[in-house]
């Protein structure tokens, strides 16, 4: 990973909701929040100033908001990343019309701030240097009554969390762990793991194909296994955009 932290900023009216992503972000040693907005006007003289990598953006603010905002960054030298604050759910299909990075729902949800974040790593901070083909040795420890399985990640089809345990379904067998599957998947983050819904994480080197379902939905199929897994309208974007050349 590259050295180089992501210079953030924050846009928002309301301090509370600044105060708040800040905190969030500060556990994040990658991100730094060098400043903050309480305006749209003055997030865009800010951001001509100190040309932050991204900026978390409230779409509801008075005077410019959110979308008029996003459009006068789009008109600096140095246009920075969108991540859009939002307390309505279904404001995604507008804040991708700007290509946004993703889009924060309020009150800020940790497991989706952590996708969030994710996402800009692999937007700005890519691995420095040439790309090894070789995979690390690791294998992904796995503590049962019997002692601890050792499992080639690539032998793993998907993850997903059922109530409070965290499945593991692989090529031949499934597993069952109390580990949370926000940290499984930074445990798996070198390998071809990729998050197409809240509770699930799919090994994309075994995906066939997506069927389209309803509402922006769609269904995934996978190499070897009969079920098909729920892909949220919220990733289908971000998984096409990874998954096509």
């Amino acid at each position: 990973m590259s050295s180089k932290k992501i210079k953030a900023m924050i846009v928002d009216d309301e301090r509370y909701s600044r105060d708040e992503l800040k905190h969030l972000l500060s556990h994040y040693e990658e991100i730094d929040v060098i400043d903050e907005a309480d305006s749209g006007e003055s997030a865009v003289i800010k951001c001509l100033h100190q040309q932050p990598d991204v900026v978390f953006l409230d779409v509801e603010m008075p005077k410019l908001n959110g979308m008029e905002t996003a459009k006068s960054l789009k008109q600096l030298k140095h246009v920075p990343l969108i991540v859009f604050a939002t307390a309505y759910p279904d404001f995604a299909v507008e804040a991708f019309r700007f290509d946004a990075v993703d889009y924060l729902v309020k009150p800020f949800d940790e497991e989706q701030l952590n996708e969030t974040v994710q996402r800009l790593l692999e937007k700005i901070a890519p691995p420095e240097g040439p790309i090894s083909l070789e995979r690390p040795v690791s294998k992904l420890a796995i503590e049962s009554e019997e002692g601890i399985v050792y499992i080639q990640p690539e032998e793993i089809l998907y993850l997903y969390r059922d109530e409070r345990v965290t499945r593991i379904v692989g090529k031949d067998e499934e597993y069952e762990v109390k580990t949370p599957l926000k940290d499984l998947e930074a445990r798996l983050k070198d390998f071809s793991f990729f998050r197409i819904h809240k509770s699930y994480l799919v090994n994309l080197n075994y995906v066939l194909r997506l069927i389209p379902w309803f509402n922006g939905a769609y269904h995934l199929e996978l190499k070897g296994h009969k079920e098909k897994l729920s892909v949220s309208r919220n990733y289908v974007k971000a998984l096409r955009t990874k998954l096509e050349l």
